[in-house]
């Protein structure tokens, strides 16, 4: 097995977070010779372009553009066939991805571990997972429960900046000349609601020192998926408990577990009319009138979004479904006899509310479906 050599830094953050910006500055420390790529969902890659007229060091390094498509799903063979043909350049210290503003962090990490684990020859290792915040948008869109209404802000780009942050190992707060001491403070204890672990570097423009990021404990998939406030409250907070968990900065979390489905009516009224004190609330759910598909519920401040995936297995075809229990006996384990493995299990995050209200509004939704 070859030696890991080479650092990959990942930059992730919404649309006009600051990550084009913060690259600029990392190219103009001339510290250590990297190269770039960078992802941009358009057909010409504006980012790429705003890059190349930094100045002489950009022409000092390499430079890759990838466009018509996201590095965490179309693109992903390119993005990887990159990756390896940079790091065979001896000369290239670090590697650093911006990836588009709608990508998924977890997708890319996850593609590029699994090359990773299945190239035995590569010399690149995963150092960072760096998500870029404006935190002025944060403080006026997100804590304040998305109070300007526009429609344009749906509940899919909400819940993916808070993907974003919820997956990193760094969070770069940038902006922060825009805010008073008194807002970033409340911007960083929101963030510490949904991003306990990861380290909080503040900065204007983008200017971060590059081995800021460099010089740190390299990425761990397994822990910083640990790090978000969804999973710890999915660990660590007890099902029947009457009251709901809650951490340091006054954050509570519960589980909501139920076999029964939802009445899809009753549970898009709950959505339209979310109580305000639920600040995120993600997890699988079902509908009484569709016993074949699980659906992903996410909310974040007013936005919310129900995304149909994948089939539960207990819908599948008996000849198909009886040869997987076949195959894998333990996955009966968790059986319902009614309802397979059909459940709702949701991890609601949220500020000042009660537990035992929020049940009740969600019991409302259940229906029976036998």
């Amino acid at each position: 097995m070859s030696k890991k050599e080479v650092p990959i830094v990942i930059i992730t953050g919404y649309l006009g977070s600051g990550k084009t910006t913060l690259m600029q500055n990392i190219l103009k420390q001339e510290k250590r010779k990297i190269a770039l790529i960078v992802n941009d969902m358009g057909s010409i890659n504006i980012d790429a372009s705003i890059l190349n007229k930094t100045g002489n060091q950009v022409a000092q390094i390499e430079m890759v553009e990838m466009q018509n498509g996201c590095i965490c799903c179309t693109l992903r063979d390119e993005f990887m066939a990159e990756i390896e043909r940079l790091s065979k350049d001896k000369s290239i210290e670090a590697i650093f991805v911006e990836a588009s503003g709608i990508s998924e962090p977890s997708s890319i990490a996850g593609a590029f571990l699994n090359y990773v684990e299945s190239t035995e020859s590569t010399r690149v290792y995963l150092k960072a997972v760096v998500s870029v915040v404006d935190v002025d948008r944060i403080y006026r869109e997100f804590l304040h429960s998305l109070s300007s209404g526009d429609e344009a802000e749906d509940g899919d780009i909400i819940n993916l900046i808070m993907d974003q942050i919820e997956f990193c190992n760094l969070l770069i707060l940038n902006k922060t000349d825009l805010l008073d001491e008194a807002q970033l403070k409340e911007v960083k204890a929101g963030l510490r609601g949904l991003q306990q672990e990861a380290e909080m570097i503040e900065c204007v423009n983008g200017n971060v020192d590059l081995d800021v990021i460099l010089n740190r404990e390299d990425f761990d998939f397994d822990e910083v998926e640990m790090y978000s406030a969804v999973q710890k409250a999915i660990n660590n907070c007890e099902h029947d408990d009457e009251k709901a968990c809650v951490d340091e900065y006054g954050i509570s979390s519960f589980v909501f577990e139920e076999r029964k489905p939802f009445n899809r009516d009753a549970f898009n009224k709950l959505v339209e009319d979310y109580p305000e004190e639920l600040i995120r609330s993600k997890g699988y759910i079902w509908f009484s009138d569709d016993w074949e598909h699980v659906q992903l519920f996410e909310q974040a401040g007013r936005n919310a979004s129900i995304t149909e995936l994948s089939e539960w297995v207990s819908a599948w075809p008996k000849e198909e479904l009886d040869k997987v229990v076949a195959d894998f006996p333990d996955l009966t384990n968790d059986w319902d006899k009614t309802y397979g493995d059909r459940i709702n299990q949701v991890v609601f995050i949220g500020k000042g509310f009660e537990k035992a209200d929020i049940v009740k509004l969600l019991y409302d939704c259940i229906e029976e479906a036998v």
